[in-house]
């Protein structure tokens, strides 16, 4: 039996599981990222974590739930802005995925809830020459860039909750991008602007060296650095 100070402690996002295979979910509704169907969903140099450790570059910031905007705009027709009362009012989906941060930690079995990155790209009308994604974040103007089509696939979306649970400000919250397909940094926190460009543009961790695509799969060691390129 958990003693009162095991309970008192307990971490609500230790997974105790082993996590499920998608064939195991009877959820008709539910997405799979295509990646928990592989026989090993361990990318090459990953470790599994039974946390959800908490990383960042500038520390949690303050956000106004009352004024917190989401902006899409750039190569869009109609550039968009959303409240977060009439962001949580729009269609929503459940995504069943894996999460793989480029520290060499993955989360396996995550359900995450929110709003498909399609939804908001049908809304504002991308423009047939938007080839890559610049994301913004409330964190002192952070941003990560990412290719068009990563960021359109099925399984990726802005995330409101995560296991059923309102994500909590640390992990992102109110609202951040979940990029099930790419390396954990590009699904950006604390979602505040997303523009729609011709050319990639580096981003913060992509300044620093970090890669501009970041596909965990790619190689012996997945996409972690820019020099990996020749770049």
């Amino acid at each position: 039996m958990m003693s009162f100070l095991e309970r008192f402690f307990e971490d609500p996002y230790y997974q105790r599981e082993e996590p499920r295979r998608p064939e195991e979910l009877d959820d008709p509704d539910l997405i799979i990222s295509p990646d928990t169907r592989r026989e090993n969903r361990l990318p090459p140099g990953q470790t599994r974590t039974r946390k959800w450790p908490v990383l960042d570059a500038h520390g949690t910031p303050r956000i106004d739930l009352a004024s917190w905007t989401l902006e899409v705009g750039g190569l869009v027709a109609r550039p968009l802005r959303w409240t977060l009362a009439e962001f949580m009012g729009l269609p929503s989906v459940r995504v069943y995925a894996d999460f793989h941060c480029v520290t060499r930690w993955s989360r396996l079995g995550n359900i995450w809830t929110g709003v498909a990155t399609r939804e908001i790209a049908q809304r504002v009308g991308i423009k047939p020459e938007a080839r890559f994604v610049l994301v913004e974040g409330y964190d002192h103007g952070w941003t990560t860039n990412l290719p068009l089509d990563y960021f359109l696939a099925e399984d990726s979306l802005f995330a409101w909750a995560h296991d059923g649970r309102p994500i909590p400000p640390e992990h992102g919250g109110p609202v951040r991008l979940i990029v099930p397909q790419l390396y954990a940094w590009k699904s950006a926190k604390w979602v505040k602007r997303v523009t729609f460009l011709e050319r990639d543009q580096a981003g913060f961790w992509e300044e620093g060296g970090y890669h501009m695509r970041g596909n965990p799969w790619v190689g012996p060691d997945g996409e972690r650095f820019r020099w990996q390129d020749g770049g």
